[in-house]
C-alpha cells in the first residue's frame, strides 16, 4: 500500500478539517455564551427544586398516611378508642387557652 496522496487529496482533507473545526468552534461558542451558561444554571436549579419538592411531598404524604392509619381502620371506619382521647385533649387545650386569654384581658 502506498501512503502517497496527491495534492488534490491533501487540499480536500484540509478543507474537510477546516469545516469540521468551524463546526466545533461554533459549538464551543454556543456553550460558553453567557445566555447558555445562565440557562443551564437555571435548569439545574429548577431540577434541584423539583427534586427537593418531590422528596418533601413524598415525606409529607407518608407521614399523613401513617397518622391517618392511627385514627382510621383499613376499612375507613374511625378508631374511636384513639379519636375520642385526642378530641378530648384538643378540647381541653382550647379551653385552657380560652381561659388564659380571658384572664389576660382583665
Amino acid at each position: 500500500m502506498s501512503d502517497a496522496r496527491s495534492p488534490a487529496q491533501i487540499e480536500a482533507d484540509i478543507i474537510t478539517r477546516r469545516e469540521q473545526l468551524a463546526v466545533v468552534l461554533d459549538e464551543i461558542g454556543v456553550r460558553v455564551h453567557p445566555k447558555t451558561i445562565i440557562g443551564d444554571a437555571k435548569a439545574k436549579a429548577a431540577q434541584a427544586v423539583d427534586r427537593t419538592a418531590g422528596r418533601a411531598f413524598v415525606a409529607v404524604n407518608r407521614t399523613v398516611s401513617d397518622v391517618k392509619a392511627q385514627f382510621v381502620t383499613e376499612e375507613g371506619a374511625p378508631r374511636l378508642e384513639r379519636v375520642i382521647p385526642v378530641a378530648l385533649l384538643a378540647v381541653g387545650v382550647v379551653g385552657l387557652l380560652t381561659v388564659s386569654a380571658r384572664r389576660g384581658k382583665r
